[in-house]
């Protein structure tokens, strides 16, 4: 498929025929401060020089850097991968001192299938959740599109999790007490994998978080068209990660759900969702519609549509007031989580 055959006729700043959400005021002049290149869409031209950029760009901290002078205890593993695949790289990380097993948050990072690393998005997640919640947090080093298409991403993060829960004691934690979660690519791969391990009857998580999440491959929602070119993250963007990952079998009729989520047809017997996104973002309506199916499923999903909030707002403004009203919901929503014991999730997943 001819990728200019998925792209809207016009990706400028004015494409919409419609009304538009304002920004939040707050997030919109920080937005403005990082300049035209915060909006620059993702082109199957300018992929690879993206990919260089970020690779350069984006921090990666080392393991002595993520221990923070002792406050965590940080460990780099290497686990079988899936079969035929390449071991799989994990960031365990955890608060120094706490004895007896903790709950895992198992956590991909975002970059739209194409970008970003397991350990750029530790520091926060320590910072944010592993500390004051007293949680383990084990970061997947995926493959990344379009050097590994689907399902490497996803198949990759399988047999992560399925490790980490089979060695739950040498890695100190408690394997009745899994949340899945991601941000962006990351949230579309914790969906996934949410899928996948009801499907396959693997490890069973208590929950899935589910940040901005990348669920629809088609790419043809109200909010795809209605923030073309003016979300940080478009459906020029969108189409172009999309067809890195899928390739020949991008806008096929029969993907599997794991490779897009909102493809599902039975999102029966999932753990409880936290899903979040915002309202002037291109991926608002397909994590509102997925939302809304899992309640029409008959299961649990918190939903947070963030007023004036753009795709990844928290991080170009992690100071404003919408980005702090969305890191306190997080983490209410993890510690009542992680407060339920494991047999209630267990028994409501029971067909």
């Amino acid at each position: 498929m001819d990728l200019a055959d998925d792209m809207p006729p016009d990706t400028g700043r004015a494409s919409t025929a419609w009304g538009v959400p304002p920004f939040d005021p707050e997030l919109a002049v920080a937005l403005a401060g990082w300049g035209d290149a915060a909006r620059e869409p993702v082109t199957p031209e300018n992929l690879a020089a993206r990919q260089e950029r970020d690779a350069a760009g984006r921090p990666r901290p080392s393991v002595r850097d993520l221990r923070a002078d002792g406050r965590f205890e940080v460990e780099e593993l290497r686990v079988p991968g899936p079969p035929g695949g390449p071991d799989v790289t994990l960031v365990s990380a955890r608060p120094a001192g706490i004895t007896g097993p903790l709950p895992l948050l198992y956590y991909m990072h975002g970059g739209g299938m194409i970008t970003g690393n397991a350990w750029s998005v530790l520091p926060r997640l320590l910072r944010e959740w592993a500390a004051p919640l007293g949680l383990a947090v084990v970061s997947v080093e995926y493959r990344l599109a379009p050097e590994a298409q689907y399902p490497a991403a996803v198949e990759d993060c399988y047999a992560g999790l399925v490790r980490a829960v089979a060695h739950a004691a040498e890695l100190g934690i408690d394997a009745g007490r899994v949340v899945v979660g991601g941000k962006s690519a990351g949230g579309g791969l914790a969906a996934a994998l949410a899928l996948l391990t009801r499907d396959r009857g693997g490890p069973c998580p208590i929950g899935q978080l589910l940040l901005c999440p990348m669920l629809d491959d088609r790419n043809d929602t109200f909010s795809s068209h209605q923030m073309a070119g003016i979300d940080t993250w478009d459906r020029t963007s969108s189409a172009t990660a999309w067809q890195a990952l899928l390739g020949d079998r991008y806008g096929a009729a029969d993907l599997p759900a794991y490779a897009a989520p909102a493809r599902a047809t039975d999102l029966s017997r999932l753990p409880p969702a936290y899903i979040e996104v915002g309202s002037a973002e291109t991926l608002r309506d397909e994590a509102v519609a997925y939302a809304q199916a899992i309640w029409q499923a008959g299961g649990q999903a918190e939903l947070h549509v963030w007023p004036g909030a753009f795709h990844g707002f928290d991080t170009f403004a992690p100071r404003a007031a919408l980005s702090r009203d969305a890191r306190d919901a997080r983490t209410h929503w993890l510690r009542r989580v992680l407060a339920q014991t494991p047999r209630l999730h267990a028994d409501a997943m029971t067909p």
